[in-house]
């Protein structure tokens, strides 16, 4: 039988709007069965503590301490391999050096690396910074996409066709394969971006080579303008953000992940497109691209920028959501562990301000301060909170990309170039360290039936309407073949059905 190519992959059918409310009638778990059972939702308690489920070396996050025997809040640590990442920041601030190529190294390795180690393991990144012969003309120039997470994952699950050692998970190859893609990920974020500007958005496509002498963030860049020009200012700062989004313990979804497929002895490849997968959700990686999106509507609706007033009613509306997306939600505000403060927020905020002098956006830096000090207070009096809120790191990551003129698109394939430091720490460490694979329970609270011959079947309770429906859309497509005119829902229009598929 010949493919109709007429048919629309994306629709929504009658038949799938019918039957997804067989899905809603029957997938409910009411919210009181969760305290019932004490089902820790989210892997966290009531008062927001992670269920401790795996033990580490690589990363500390310190959101509290211990005061005459009681458990209270403190300003946000954060340590790779047990060094401040404030200090680890000062030093090579301090040094004018680059720090990310480092802090990959503390992270892999346990320490830090002497001017010789690092000199060499530099060598080593650059030497990897080459993919396969066409792999950017048979791979990523191949049905370009808007979703460059996606496009990275199959650029990541493609290497693997690459690779003799693919499924050889002995300590020194999963090393080799982690090295290589924490070398590669900048190209074929940034190639996969230029293929969708190219052949999505018309515009020209220049695939630059990176250069074995530059750091990861000028590198980045580089590949990335049309000139391949950017000033010292803005490569320090994007190493900056790189270093701080390199690693963020293990219990961060993504990096939860990677511990939970690779304990199942996958394959590199596929653990690091499972975290991809995971970094990709607007809750995780995608936070940043909210919070760039909420200013731009809070700068459309708020006239005076320096009216402290109208800003702290716009917060409030976002709350009781009526404004921007509706989700009652101020993004880039609070965190899952830290409470008074997330230390990298505080880190990247002095070098924010640098750069929106440098770029002649002060304004709206004053505005993103603004919110910062008020967000925290709005809160507090609209929502019942266990924890003190403060400004993430998303807060600021958004601000700092669109001044550095990076796509929009590109935003969280940043956050994955950096995370990639992390993940592949802690795949190492889980497989020197393998014992079972990450297993948890879930307790079934449906009912028991009986089975039914095929013949003796009839509708459930709640069914016959569903199937009302199906019969509905049967003969709504058997009247637009024919050209019956039946009694029946008006068709859709054609703006119904884009809206539908968004």
């Amino acid at each position: 039988m010949p493919i109709d190519k007429s048919i629309d992959y994306s629709a929504i059918t009658p038949e799938i709007k019918a039957l997804t409310k067989l899905c809603l009638a029957d997938n409910v778990i009411e919210p009181e069965m969760y305290v019932k059972y004490a089902v820790n939702r989210g892997l966290r308690d009531l008062n927001g503590n992670g269920v401790l489920t795996g033990l580490t070396e690589i990363s500390e996050i310190q959101s509290s301490k211990m005061v005459d025997g009681e458990k209270v809040p403190c300003e946000g640590k954060l340590f790779y391999r047990g060094v401040d990442v404030e200090q680890i920041v000062s030093g090579f601030i301090r040094e004018k050096r680059y720090g990310f190529e480092e802090t990959v190294y503390l992270l892999l390795f346990g320490a830090l690396p002497d001017e010789a180690q690092l000199d060499d393991f530099k060598k080593l990144l650059a030497g990897y910074r080459s993919l396969p012969t066409n792999f950017v003309r048979d791979v990523i120039l191949k049905a370009p996409n808007a979703d460059m997470m996606n496009t990275l994952a199959r650029s990541v699950l493609t290497l693997y066709s690459y690779d003799a050692r693919a499924t050889d998970n002995s300590t020194e190859n999963v090393l080799r394969q982690c090295l290589q893609l924490i070398a590669l990920f900048p190209m074929l974020s940034v190639y996969g971006y230029q293929a969708y500007s190219h052949y999505v958005l018309d515009k020209s496509l220049f695939i630059h080579n990176p250069v074995p002498e530059l750091s990861t963030a000028e590198n980045l860049l580089h590949i990335l303008r049309a000139d391949g020009k950017y000033t010292e200012l803005e490569a320090r700062i994007l190493d900056l953000a790189l270093v701080l989004h390199a690693e963020h313990g293990g219990g961060n979804n993504s990096t939860f992940t990677m511990h939970v497929v690779t304990s199942s002895g996958t394959d590199t490849y596929s653990a690091v497109a499972a975290s991809l997968a995971s970094l990709k959700g607007p809750k995780h990686g995608g936070a940043n691209i909210k919070v760039v999106q909420m200013f731009e509507d809070m700068k459309q609706n708020v006239r005076d920028w320096t009216d402290e007033e109208a800003v702290e009613a716009y917060l409030r509306a976002l709350l009781h959501r009526e404004a921007f997306d509706r989700a009652g939600l101020i993004y880039g505000m609070g965190h899952a562990v830290y409470s008074l403060s997330d230390p990298r927020a505080n880190v990247f905020k002095h070098f924010v301000e640098m750069l929106s002098e440098e770029k002649g956006r002060h304004e709206e830096y004053a505005l993103y301060a603004a919110v910062a000090r008020l967000a925290p207070k709005v809160i507090g009096e609209e929502r019942k909170i266990y924890k003190g809120v403060s400004a993430n790191i998303d807060f600021y990551s958004g601000f700092v990309y669109s001044m550095l003129d990076l796509p929009l698109e590109l935003y969280t394939p940043i956050f994955a170039i950096s995370r990639i430091a992390g993940w592949s720490a802690h795949r190492i460490e889980e497989l020197i360290n393998a014992g079972k694979i990450i297993r948890p329970a879930y307790k079934y609270v449906g009912h028991h039936a009986g089975f039914v011959p095929y013949e003796e079947r009839t509708p459930e309770e709640g069914c016959e309407e569903v199937l009302r429906d199906l019969e509905k859309g049967a003969a709504t497509e058997a009247a637009g073949e024919t050209g019956e005119n039946t009694e029946k829902e008006a068709p859709e229009t054609a703006k119904e059905r884009s809206e539908e598929k968004e």
